[in-house]
């Protein structure tokens, strides 16, 4: 890119400039970069610019800043290259990304390192070249055979990859004859800088300019008499490209991969093209699908009462407060009011961002959108590839694209006119960043996002999270509710059933009760569908040695192994580690081993022994690895190919089926009861939402629950769709005991291959920070439920700080001190402290 620059800069005064440049590398400072002379007008803020990081290292960094101070303590690097002529990143993008560093206890690197797509990355590949000094005649130094061979195919190739250098003198063990000829100064190494993003090309034909009239065409045809196979391949090609009637579209000319797809001869279109009849060319295309051809912009949303009250009510929301918390249960058509608002907003020039919790909903609500938004939409999430997201990018910065709907990365895109953010289920944990860092939560930062862009953001869910309706209670946000389901169809009704009871009475079949058998086959009879949910994949969470009671645990998380039975294999969920089925007990040698536990593979065998009838699919990350595995499960499920869909909690979020009138869950005491504040808020939401699949469309959807625990509150607050007397319940228990929204919890994890000094490390900064925070505001050190994870010991402690006070910011950097002065002790200088704000 910097030769396209050199020309244009004319003789005259130059100053000298230096650019302060983000890079993405977990260090909380910019580093500041010599800018050459003649790129002064190229290099500004925003852009992309190639330089070197240490004595190797070759980095992508973005331009923060351009000024005349040369830094104090080290001699500034030149920038090596300038890679963009528009910047990439804008001053919002930018301010956006300082605010999540400082917040959530980053670096400004790590966000980049996240926000931009790997595809607008650089990478770099070592390459092989023969040093310019070097004589095989004159060499020192012996030289075998191989070190001869890798010589040969330089001085021919001059230069070669470490995969082309292996296959050139066909041997695996390469490191050690570079060495060699490194020592022997026979060779050097270098890095072929290049970027990865590839626009795609596609091979095209048309007919040379001279012959598009109706004459010149004849003449040519009277030419090919005698050459029948050219001759069928210029009609074939005329069949597609209508020359006669109109010779500009002629520019455009035919895919050349059709034209050969219809059986007509490779060898004549290579003749055509070489007597300068047709012409080849290459053209760039969208790896994006064009949804133009499902558009139809003139299709209005037609909203029933209820619906234009709620859509009223926020649009005059939004002109007191910027932020809506939209209440509407499920099956309300909250997505009717989003298009609504979506198109307004599109059409008064502002751009929207739509967020959603999981790429399974995305495939619904796309398809949908795109037939009313067409190519204004763009879609982004991280099943696309590296090229298509680059796409994505280009398509906002270009003004292709006005409208995204997309995932949690999607906050990060190039935006420069947002009016509208709206968080779609904005309760969902998935909204959650865990690792790496930045550890953010896409609904919190969608609120700044939006306020630096001046826009307004709605929150939508059927189940609200408790700090959301908190802020809403008090005034923070504006309050929007829509109680009806659309066109007043029912909500579904709640049956719970005791599994104890069903057990002593000998009525379980396998994890199925009688009862829910019997409805399973009552929907199948009726030619309904139904939905079973188990929070948990694979075919059984652990097995154990009915003699010694040995467990299988992975040998680098403190965790058991779980059966796959598809894979006859135990797995870590976790770590990955995998090994196949014990037949034996490695620690007593006893053939006595049980399965204990379900999970959705595992439901999925049973099932089809008990209705054997039935067409039974799982849905869980395992058949969904694949691009578009989450749209081939819907739509097969929306068309009546799947009788009974089996999935964990990827199936409760905002999917809509019609045909879904019974819902079964199978394991809600195990959520309930997780040793964690939230637990009870996790449980309400899952099973309301997964409920909510049910009679959608009938009115006659039943949910069917199996537990242990009939009687407890919750369930009954779940049973009688009581939101608002769930959430005062629990607001109450969260006030009485401190924690959010009334305190705001900073998570620290110590990670350590030593668990002793991992331990050690733990309670010196325990005990540095309750002399800062006092001791009522430091909780820990403990381990946590999973105390060793990827090879590595895990201690966490937790900050509790109260909302009220104005010394957040204070507390925060002194946090950070703290660690700092930790790891600068020599012996805990290994141990990794992970801040996480706002962890859960």
């Amino acid at each position: 890119m910097a030769e396209l620059f050199e020309h244009s800069v004319e003789t005259q005064q130059q100053v000298t400039l230096f650019a302060d440049v983000l890079l993405p590398v977990p260090v909380p400072q910019y580093y500041t970069y010599r800018v050459p002379s003649n790129w002064n007008p190229y290099v500004t803020i925003g852009k992309r610019v190639i330089v070197q990081f240490g004595p190797k290292k070759i980095l992508t960094g973005i331009v923060v800043n351009v000024h005349q101070s040369p830094p104090s303590t080290y001699e500034a690097k030149y920038i090596q290259d300038v890679l963009d002529q528009e910047p990439v990143l804008n001053t919002i993008q930018l301010k956006l990304f300082r605010w999540i560093a400082k917040y959530y206890l980053c670096a400004e690197g790590q966000v980049l390192q996240v926000a931009l797509p790997s595809g607008l990355k650089l990478s770099s590949q070592s390459r092989i070249q023969l040093h310019p000094e070097f004589q095989q005649d004159t060499c020192p130094y012996p030289l075998d055979d191989r070190e001869i061979l890798l010589l040969q195919a330089l001085e021919q190739e001059g230069s070669l990859d470490y995969s082309q250098a292996m296959e050139s003198i066909g041997v695996k063990n390469l490191p050690k004859i570079i060495k060699s000829l490194l020592t022997k100064k026979a060779i050097l190494l270098y890095e072929e800088v290049k970027e990865k993003y590839r626009p795609k090309k596609e091979r095209r034909v048309r007919l040379s300019s001279d012959f598009t009239s109706h004459s010149s065409l004849e003449d040519q045809f009277d030419i090919l008499q005698k050459k029948p196979k050219q001759t069928e391949l210029l009609l074939k090609y005329l069949q597609h490209v209508q020359v006669l009637k109109d010779p500009e579209i002629n520019l455009r000319g035919i895919q050349k991969s059709l034209l050969l797809s219809e059986g007509v001869s490779a060898s004549s279109l290579k003749t055509l093209i070489k007597n300068k009849v047709m012409e080849e060319f290459e053209v760039v295309v969208s790896r994006l699908p064009d949804q133009d051809g499902l558009a139809n912009p003139s299709k209005s949303i037609t909203l029933t009462s209820p619906q234009t009250v709620a859509r009223d009510e926020i649009l005059s929301s939004f002109e007191k407060n910027k932020t809506v918390l939209f209440h509407g249960i499920t099956g309300s058509g909250k997505t009717e009011i989003y298009i609504d608002l979506i198109s307004q907003v599109l059409n008064s020039g502002l751009q929207v961002l739509y967020l959603l919790p999981e790429i399974a909903l995305t495939t619904q609500i796309v398809r949908r959108l795109h037939k009313i938004f067409g190519n204004r939409m763009g879609v982004y999430h991280s099943r696309f590839s590296d090229n298509e997201r680059v796409e994505v990018w280009r398509g906002i910065l270009e003004g292709k694209f006005s409208f995204i709907v997309g995932v949690r990365s999607s906050i990060f895109l190039p935006f420069d006119n947002l009016g509208l953010i709206i968080v779609d289920e904005e309760h969902e944990l998935s909204y959650k960043q865990f690792d790496p860092a930045p550890r953010y939560h896409a609904r919190d930062v969608a609120l700044v996002l939006a306020r630096m862009h001046h826009a307004r953001t709605l929150l939508g869910s059927a189940t609200p999270s408790i700090e959301s309706y908190y802020h809403a209670q008090k005034g923070k946000y504006a309050l929007v509710h829509l109680d009806h389901r659309y066109r007043k169809v029912a909500l579904p009704k709640y049956h719970l059933v005791n599994t104890t009871k069903e057990r002593l009475k000998r009525r379980m079949t396998g994890m199925f009760t009688a009862e829910l058998t019997r409805r399973l086959k009552h929907i199948l009879a009726k030619g309904q569908q139904a939905i079973i949910f188990q929070n948990r994949r694979g075919y059984a969470p652990y097995l154990k040695c009915q003699v010694c009671a040995f467990t299988p645990q992975c040998p680098s998380c403190s965790v058991t192994l779980t059966y796959h039975l598809h894979y006859n294999q135990l797995r870590c969920h976790y770590c990955g580690y995998k090994q196949k089925m014990l037949d034996t007990c490695p620690s007593c040698e006893s053939t006595d081993l049980e399965l204990v536990g379900f999970g959705t593979e595992k439901i999925e065998e049973e099932l089809r022994q008990v209705l054997p009838h039935a067409r039974v699919q799982r849905m869980d990350l395992d058949t969904t690895r694949r691009k578009y595995s989450y749209q081939q499960i819907i739509d097969r499920f929306e068309q009546g190919e799947i009788d009974i869909l089996i999935g964990t909690q990827m199936v409760s979020k905002g999917l809509d089926f019609g045909k879904v009138d019974l819902v079964g869950v199978l394991d809600i005491d195990r959520i309930m009861h997780f040793p964690d504040f939230r637990s009870h808020e996790r449980a309400f939401q899952l099973i309301t939402q997964v409920g909510g699949r049910a009679g959608r469309r009938t009115g006659d959807g039943l949910v069917l629950i199996q537990t242990s625990s009939p009687e407890h509150q919750l369930l009954r607050m779940i049973s009688e769709h009581n939101y608002l007397q769930f959430y005062q319940h629990e607001i109450t228990e969260r006030e009485k005991f401190k924690y959010p929204p009334f305190t705001r919890l900073i998570r620290l994890t110590l990670k350590s291959s030593d668990q002793e000094l991992g331990y050690r490390a733990a309670h010196e900064l325990s005990n540095r920070l309750i002399q800062g925070l006092g001791k009522s505001r430091v909780l820990g050190p403990q381990e946590p439920l999973i105390s060793k994870l990827r090879n590595l010991y895990q201690m966490e402690l937790y900050i509790k700080l109260e909302k009220n006070t104005g010394q957040i910011e204070v507390i925060k950097k002194r946090l950070m001190q703290e660690i700092t002065q930790l790891n600068e002790i020599p012996s805990y200088r290994s141990v990794r402290v992970i801040p996480d704000v706002d962890p859960f």
